[in-house]
């Protein structure tokens, strides 16, 4: 497993904290681009950072946290090598990898609790990219 990118605004810290303890359960490494707390932060701040380091190759994949999950998403989602997908249940994140190749799960800090967290990013880590029609429709996201 490579390095995951975290990235997290004010109201995605707690989750982002509980996703930290979930990737060091299983001996996951991961890279931590912020925020450290709780106090009102630009989630873009941290989504640029993240996004830069995954198309650095720095990172392998990410996990975004916002409140909704749509801004950060929003942002990470201006990066030509960011797909980023905002995933509130389970079949959401296996179909964002098994059809759109995700390369960052978003997830809404204020409307899933921990267990649902844990739900969604075991699909998302555990399925792969089916590929075949789909790769020609991924061809077809960046901006050339």
């Amino acid at each position: 497993m490579k390095t995951i990118g975290l990235a997290a605004d004010h109201a995605g810290f707690e989750l982002k904290e509980h996703v930290k303890n979930w990737l060091e359960q299983k001996k996951w490494p991961y890279k931590d681009f912020g925020t450290y707390s709780t106090d009102s932060c630009d989630y873009p701040d941290f989504a640029h950072a993240l996004a830069t380091a995954i198309e650095k190759g720095e990172c392998d994949t990410g996990i975004a946290i916002c409140g909704s999950g749509e801004g950060i998403s929003m942002t990470l989602n201006k990066h030509q090598g960011i797909r980023a997908a905002l995933c509130w249940m389970p079949e959401i994140a296996k179909m964002s990898r098994l059809h759109n190749n995700a390369n960052v799960l978003a997830m809404p800090g204020r409307y899933i609790d921990t267990e649902t967290a844990d739900k969604i990013m075991t699909e998302f880590f555990n399925t792969e990219f089916e590929g075949g029609r789909h790769l020609k429709r991924i061809n077809k996201i960046p901006i050339k």
